[in-house]
């Protein structure tokens, strides 16, 4: 009920406007007496994944906390896990605004944010004062204006500083919204992130004394081929995880409805069939040998069981999350047995 009367009022404002009042008033409540009115008993159902164990596989998709702001908040929610970011090595203000859009017919989201951030530092600092006893994960990208060929330094720049910190580390080469990003999810490129990113993972776990696991995030929009070829490539690295899927820019579902033809990842509703059947083959391809952390337009009990009966250990929620609040956490875990 809190929610709906908070969402009838967020909902009148500029969707970005709406996003940054939210995680300020999150930011300034979590943690306290306050934390009452968004606070719930989730049940716990412990899984374990990558190696880690989570008290629920229901968990917080990044971009929604980009910068760590509402960590606290999040967990007083019932989120199993909390991913922070995408956050670069410098901090970065992203695209030229309007940059959120809501297709609310659809119940879904376009953003072309282009990962506007405080910077890696920033986050670092929030992840130390954090109270939350769940599983943290830190996604990473790049800076835009580094060049795609040196893109991996960016990822080992922010690999480095947040692994102390991290539950698990998120390395996001699919966001449709920072120019030539998804050139990494193929061939020579991503074969030469993965190399390094598991060479450095393990200099990293001598030099901390833990393992911290690493899951590649990767985007919908991909052919079978280009799934196959993926998918080996994760398995000859031996990544800990994928995280399945990220934004799509396909306009198929919502093709008359407002908003369309904004550029911009979409998300929500209309990608929840296409990121489900994403899943069901990379499941098909990596055969158990790699979990994988299903998200895409889960917003019902029902919508999260069809991603784990497609292969997904774990579930995460964003724009689900906008339009349904933290009662769609609870009600998800009281329906995964």
């Amino acid at each position: 009920m809190f929610y709906q009367l908070a969402r009838h009022f967020l909902f009148k404002l500029d969707p970005e406007v709406a996003h940054e009042l939210t995680i300020k008033q999150l930011s300034l409540l979590g943690g306290t007496p306050l934390d009452i009115f968004f606070r719930q008993h989730v049940p716990s159902r412990p899984v374990q994944v990558m190696g880690l164990t989570f008290d629920n596989p229901v968990g917080l998709a990044a971009g929604l906390d980009k910068d760590g702001e509402a960590i606290d908040a999040f967990g007083a929610m019932g989120f199993g896990f909390v991913e922070v970011g995408t956050v670069t090595p410098r901090p970065q203000p992203g695209n030229d605004k309007p940059r959120l859009f809501r297709v609310i017919p659809a119940e879904g989201i376009i953003n072309r944010m282009g990962f506007n951030n405080k910077g890696v530092d920033h986050l670092v600092e929030k992840l130390k004062k954090t109270r939350y006893q769940g599983i943290i994960g830190v996604n990473i990208g790049k800076n835009k204006d580094t060049p795609l060929e040196n893109g991996k330094d960016d990822y080992l720049i922010c690999m480095d500083k947040v692994y102390p910190y991290a539950g698990y580390i998120a390395i996001n080469i699919s966001s449709p919204n920072t120019p030539g990003l998804r050139q990494l999810q193929y061939g020579a490129a991503l074969d030469e992130l993965l190399v390094a990113l598991k060479q450095r993972q393990t200099e990293l776990a001598q030099l901390h004394g833990k393992y911290v696991p690493l899951a590649i995030k990767i985007a919908p929009d991909m052919n079978d081929d280009e799934l196959a070829q993926v998918a080996a490539s994760l398995l000859n690295s031996q990544v800990d995880g994928v995280i399945a899927t990220n934004t799509t820019l396909d306009r198929e579902m919502i093709f008359d409805m407002p908003h369309a033809n904004e550029a911009g990842g979409l998300s929500g509703r209309p990608l929840q069939a296409k990121s489900t059947e994403f899943i069901r083959k990379l499941a098909g391809h990596l055969k158990g040998a790699i979990p994988i952390i299903g998200v895409g337009g889960i917003d019902s009990p029902l919508a999260a069981r069809e991603k784990i009966d497609a292969g997904a250990a774990l579930v995460q929620i964003y724009s689900g999350f906008i339009y349904k609040g933290p009662p769609l956490v609870r009600a998800i875990v009281e329906h995964l047995r």
